[in-house]
């Protein structure tokens, strides 16, 4: 990401943190509007142009979309016209990430859209054929949004449909596995959580988890959010990634390092 795209995003956040009537509807718009712009290369050329005059591309948008989308939704679009972007992919990613932001800045309490986002990452991974029928470029996008919507139909909340059904209605070159853990890592940091993504040979008791939860918090500095992946491979013990940082401690990394050892 260039310097302009984080000064451009950090500011398009801050227009949706003042927007006190975003919501469900309001991210759908967005949604909406920015797979319109992925289809237009005149809108992507003139809205991602840094020589181009902001007054002239909110007005470009304004006149677009205007008539169909919400009040909010398109003052969230303006924001985004009238900032300079490193390229017209860090628009498209703009306008998603500002869809999935305002779907967790007014969900309900009681809703967890993480930790419902990482449970349909793990069923996706733990099934090939699903995971092929949501990523293959041959799939109409239509017919993978209504798979994602009987899926989650009774099983997860509205608002983590309607990001799911982003993610395959615009995958932008992403796996469905990245786009899922990408909006849920957007969620999170909407609440100020950092993913603490803990991989294990068994699944961890919640007591431990929660243990686990706090220890890692403490270490970093910062709140966080278990993303827990059973992995059998790795024997037991655990691999914890943060960011870029992993912490193994697996025995299947003990024993590659014991191997290395040997062999030298």
């Amino acid at each position: 990401m260039g310097s302009a795209t984080r000064e451009a995003l950090a500011r398009s956040v801050s227009a949706l943190d003042a927007e006190t009537k975003a919501d469900l509807a309001t991210a759908e718009d967005l949604f909406a509007a920015g797979r319109v712009v992925a289809d237009s290369a005149q809108l992507r050329s003139v809205i991602s142009d840094p020589s181009a005059d902001p007054a002239g591309k909110a007005a470009l948008v304004t006149s677009v979309f205007g008539p169909k989308v919400s009040k909010p939704a398109l003052g969230l679009l303006v924001a985004v016209a009238r900032e300079r972007w490193s390229n017209a992919t860090d628009v498209l990613a703009a306008i998603e990430e500002l869809g999935i932001r305002a779907i967790a800045k007014s969900a309900p309490a009681d809703i967890d859209i993480a930790s419902e986002l990482f449970t349909f990452g793990g069923a996706v991974t733990s099934n090939a054929g699903l995971e092929l029928a949501l990523r293959s470029k041959l799939a109409d996008p239509a017919a993978k949004a209504a798979l994602v919507d009987r899926l989650l139909e009774g099983k997860a909340s509205p608002q983590t449909a309607a990001i799911v059904r982003q993610l395959v209605l615009q995958p932008r070159g992403r796996s469905i596995r990245e786009a899922l853990r990408a909006a849920a890592n957007t969620v999170a940091a909407q609440s100020e959580l950092t993913v603490a993504t803990v991989y294990t040979a068994a699944s961890l008791p919640a007591a431990q988890e929660k243990r686990l939860e706090s220890v890692l918090s403490q270490r970093y500095g910062t709140r966080l959010k278990i993303n827990q992946i059973v992995d059998a491979t790795l024997l037991g013990g655990l691999r914890v990634q943060i960011g870029d940082d992993v912490i193994d401690g697996s025995i299947a990394s003990r024993i590659h390092d014991l191997r290395l050892q040997l062999v030298g």
